[in-house]
């Protein structure tokens, strides 16, 4: 029987993830596993059947439609999806956030109570990175109002600043537990995820009020607005598998019927549909749920913690440490 390529899944990585190349006929009658190479990188195999072929994305690679070579194979050109790093040296503990410009926010949020040269990075559409702010002890949430103004959480001092253009701030809500994600609505209100168990509504001039009641988290609360004007919320606890909550516009809290380990960042793509990592030890990745559908994994990674698509789609995913940017977001191949 002839050996070839079928397929790899997930379709998009980043170094450190793992993909599986499927196909027929995988030449295992040797002393070794056939060397897998992506982008002329050896890659690690970790699991080998004559149908399989389980490898680690190497670090080292640019971003792009990468290909794929194992050793002793002919035959089509099998391909990967890599993103591009654009910003390293981060400490970023949810979403990234990206302004009506494109220009994208991360953070350097520290350990608890940490004093950090920087807080706040912007980076611009061509990967420059420069110094937005300083001062904020363990930022951590960001998002966008209406009016495009940026606003960001501190943990540590369960407060909400607003953040002006040349980068100083001013407290906009306090008293917010450790607060964590952070989401705006049409209408101005300002949900903000205490991760002890809140998640609070909070006025235009900073008025906060406890919404909904959800399970306390080990990690944080991430928030994300869907096209039907509900909340929803990733809250990793100690459990081996959590849920995605859905807190409707009355408050009514839901589950959605996908699970996932140690859930994080959370988002909807310019489309309505909505994408969550997850962050388990060894398989951290993105899923996309489409509606009605079950989730599906369509990019591999290492430490995965939050996601942002930008006006016109584009994605970047981070770890705790890297931005990275994805040329062809998964959604749209």
């Amino acid at each position: 029987m002839s050996s070839r390529v079928t397929a790899v899944h997930p379709a998009w990585a980043i170094e450190g993830g793992r993909i599986t190349i499927e196909g027929s006929g995988f030449p295992l009658d040797r002393p070794r596993v056939p060397d897998v190479y992506i982008g002329g990188l050896a890659a690690r195999v970790v699991q080998a059947s004559p149908t399989a072929l389980g490898v680690i994305v190497p670090s080292g690679l640019d971003g792009g439609s990468i290909p794929i070579r194992i050793d002793g194979l002919s035959g089509d050109t099998p391909f990967v999806g890599i993103g591009a790093t654009l910003a390293t040296g981060l400490h970023q503990v949810d979403n990234p956030a990206f302004d009506l410009d494109g220009n994208l926010y991360v953070t350097y949020s520290g350990t608890r109570g940490q004093q950090v040269p920087v807080s706040i990075f912007k980076v611009r559409p061509n990967g420059t990175r420069e110094t937005f702010s300083s001062g904020i002890v363990n930022a951590t949430s960001m998002t966008f109002d209406p009016a495009g103004r940026l606003y960001v959480s501190s943990r540590f001092e369960g407060t909400v600043y607003r953040v002006n253009a040349d980068g100083t701030f001013e407290p906009f809500a306090r008293e917010l537990g450790v607060a964590c994600g952070l989401a705006f609505a049409d209408d101005g209100s300002l949900f903000v995820g205490d991760r002890s168990g809140t998640l609070f509504r909070v006025d235009q001039s900073g008025n906060a009020e406890p919404f909904a009641t959800l399970p306390g988290s080990v990690a944080a609360f991430h928030l994300a607005i869907g096209p039907d004007r509900a909340v929803y919320v990733t809250a990793p606890t100690l459990s081996t598998y959590d849920p995605v909550y859905k807190v409707a516009p009355d408050g009514t809290v839901t589950t959605l019927d996908a699970r996932f380990g140690r859930p994080q960042g959370i988002a909807f793509d310019p489309d309505g549909t909505l994408f969550v990592i997850e962050a388990l030890a060894a398989s951290s990745g993105l899923y996309r749920l489409p509606a009605g559908g079950a989730p599906e994994l369509v990019l591999s990674g290492q430490n995965l913690v939050g996601l942002a698509f930008d006006s016109l789609g584009g994605l970047i995913v981070c770890s705790n440490e890297t931005a990275f940017r994805l040329k062809q977001p998964p959604y749209r191949m």
